[in-house]
């Protein structure tokens, strides 16, 4: 397709997406889960369900819908499921270790979010307990974990997602990077096994045994290709994926596997209807049917290997296709109620009563309305196609984030020292997570930088964020900015860049270096401290914003406390008042912008939901600077 074809077609997708997602159906779902299971997944009995992958599905796309909106609630909502089934000690309720299921890893990654962002110990025992348990996974003679126990030298698609993307998670956060050939090696010892050289597609289990009467004699494979095991493999590896360290020398491979899966799975797709089948390859046979799980998730793994980078762009009309095929079919209203229908709620292989596999079994599954699997898999797919039409603004942009004059470092749960206070990777009330993922909710790369900064390794940046520089307190030898650094950011400016500089109170920044750096654009952080909020009385620090502001147009009520007030001369102006004060100002020099505020602000304590009352707009805040920063580039 030529370029001009192509710029035609993503502005076509935009709109076409933009006019849908003013109604997000990921917030309606939400809503039902959060009233058809009010504080967790339950039995029959009303009681808490069981410590299942069902409710990790969930809560996997309550967790994407909390980090593009920065509402609590949703935070809320996943620590009040997980705090029924994990005790203070961190013994996880209904959990047996000794089970060796594959299928009871799958919430260790909302215990792994609960431990970043509360620091609550109980969430890291529980999660640890999980990791041993893959570290005593049985396994096949080449390395491949067994699915469960009970199901023995039985490899299934399901049990990638299962635990592939909580050991990619664990292996990044606690720095074991010697897992990742461990996890590459499930994913492509399955395809090894499992993938049809005609099709591409994968069946759905292989046993190296043979001796399953599901399983082919002479191939150990079973008989068919199920969707939603397939779907089950793509949304894990597009998931394992993000975490993997980008010069891991078996990252390309399991990007290879990804595009081979894009390619089978939408050649199968309904050319009719934008879905698919139940089972894979017999569409329109008799008794078969589209199925909403597997729909969703091959529309979550294409649109979010596309959003990654991992696929081409080509995929995208398919991932819609599917999605618009998604809400034509299985969406329905019932007295102000969304719910998901025709998902199959459970098929597999063995097991009591016998499963053998065939064509006829998994057609005469039961297929219900809101299944949780069905539920979670379509909030994740939402969760994908509600930030299509943002981002493209800033497809193509770097962020760069400031490690160097701001690194502070505190000791990590083994005791190692690790960076912190305003990061990208940090989840807990200091950590700038939430920022980042506004950032990437409108196309923005993030990226950090951890020496100091020149003309040439800023000029791939668009924008480039300083965030509390140290000083001698936070700090033992604490990296000052100096005149080099400032003509290097200056001449960077000049030539285009974005410079966003986040200042702090009196008592908690480096002020005559940072300075010298806001002086080159007529800007000065001044020696004082304003809005000293007292316990939780958070209108003491409340700032009223005027409308017509020129970068928060969206807003008119934030919180900012104990920052430093604005001095502006040309080429500067304020943009944030608060009375007399200066709050906020920009400036234009050559081609580029700055941006000052006399706090760090949009770190999460501010911007995730769980502190701030919702009245005060401070996502919302930071989603206009974003906007207005992009803007600043072109």
């Amino acid at each position: 397709m030529k370029i001009a074809g192509l710029l035609f077609f993503f502005t076509i997708l935009a709109f076409g997406s933009e006019a849908q997602q003013q109604h997000s159906y990921a917030k309606d779902m939400a809503k039902t889960v959060m009233t058809i299971w009010k504080d967790s997944l339950t039995n029959s009995d009303g009681k808490p369900a069981k410590w299942t992958y069902d409710q990790g599905v969930i809560l996997k796309g309550i967790e994407g819908l909390w980090q593009q909106t920065g509402d609590g609630q949703y935070f809320d909502y996943m620590q009040k499921s997980m705090d029924l089934l994990v005790d203070n000690d961190g013994n996880i309720r209904t959990y047996k270790f000794e089970n060796f299921t594959l299928d009871n890893i799958l919430c260790g990654r909302i215990l792994l979010t609960l431990f970043e962002v509360t620091g609550k110990q109980k969430y890291y025992k529980a999660a640890s307990t999980l990791r041993e348990q893959l570290r005593q996974q049985p396994r096949l003679s080449d390395g491949g974990f067994w699915h469960k126990k009970i199901y023995p030298n039985q490899m299934w698609l399901d049990g990638l997602y299962m635990a592939e993307p909580f050991y990619a998670e664990w292996a990044q956060t606690f720095h074991e990077d010697s897992d990742f050939n461990d996890i590459a090696d499930q994913f492509i010892l399955m395809e090894k096994h499992a993938r049809d050289a005609n099709t591409g597609l994968l069946y759905h289990g292989y046993d190296e045994s043979k001796k399953e009467m599901w399983a082919n004699k002479a191939t150990g494979l079973s008989q068919n290709f199920w969707g939603r095991a397939m779907g089950w493999y793509g949304m894990g590896l597009v998931d394992a994926l993000q975490y993997f360290p980008k010069d891991h020398p078996q990252r390309k491979e399991l990007i290879d596997i990804l595009n081979r899966f894009a390619a089978a799975v939408t050649k199968v797709q309904d050319h009719k209807t934008g879905l698919w089948w139940d089972v894979l390859n017999y569409p329109n046979r008799k008794g078969n049917y589209p199925e909403a799980s597997a729909s969703c998730m091959f529309v979550y793994a294409l649109a979010k290997g596309v959003r990654l980078g991992y696929l081409p762009s080509s995929y995208l009309p398919d991932a819609k296709k599917g999605y618009d095929g998604i809400i034509k079919k299985f969406i329905t209203n019932d007295d102000g109620q969304t719910n998901l229908e025709g998902t199959v709620s459970v098929s597999g292989l063995g097991g009591k009563p016998y499963r053998d596999g065939s064509y006829d079994y998994y057609i005469h599954e039961k297929v219900v309305t809101n299944d949780p699997k069905g539920v979670g898999a379509f909030l994740l797919a939402s969760d994908e196609m509600e930030m299509l039409p943002t981002l493209s603004l800033g497809k193509g942009k770097t962020v760069t984030l400031d490690y160097y004059f701001n690194h502070e470092t505190r000791k990590d749960i083994f005791g190692k020292p690790e960076q912190f206070h305003y990061i990208w990777e940090e989840k807990d009330n200091n950590g700038y997570s939430m920022f980042g993922n506004i950032f990437h909710k409108y196309g923005v790369q993030t990226n950090s930088l951890k020496t100091a900064p020149t003309f040439e390794n800023l000029k791939n940046s668009s924008i480039y964020i300083i965030v509390d520089p140290d000083n001698e307190k936070e700090s033992e030898h604490p990296n000052y900015i100096n005149e080099n650094d400032i003509n290097s950011i200056y001449t960077w400016v000049k030539n285009g860049g974005v410079l966003l500089l986040f200042s702090n109170d009196s008592a908690n920044v480096e002020f005559p270096h940072f300075n010298k750096l806001a002086a080159r654009f007529g800007i000065q952080f001044n020696f004082d401290c304003i809005n000293k909020e007292s316990g939780r009385n958070f209108e003491m620090a409340k700032i009223d914003v005027d409308p017509g502001n020129k970068i928060f147009k969206n807003i008119s009520k934030v919180y900012i406390k104990e920052y430093s007030s604005l001095s502006v001369k040309p080429p500067a102006n304020t943009v944030l008042k608060e009375g007399s004060i200066n709050v906020a100002a920009i400036a234009k020099v050559g081609k580029g912008a700055v941006f000052a505020v006399g706090d760090p602000w949009f770190y999460n304590e501010y911007t995730d939901g769980r502190k701030i009352p919702p009245d005060f707009q401070n996502y919302q805040a930071a989603e206009d600077l974003v906007k207005w920063a992009i803007e600043q580039t072109k």
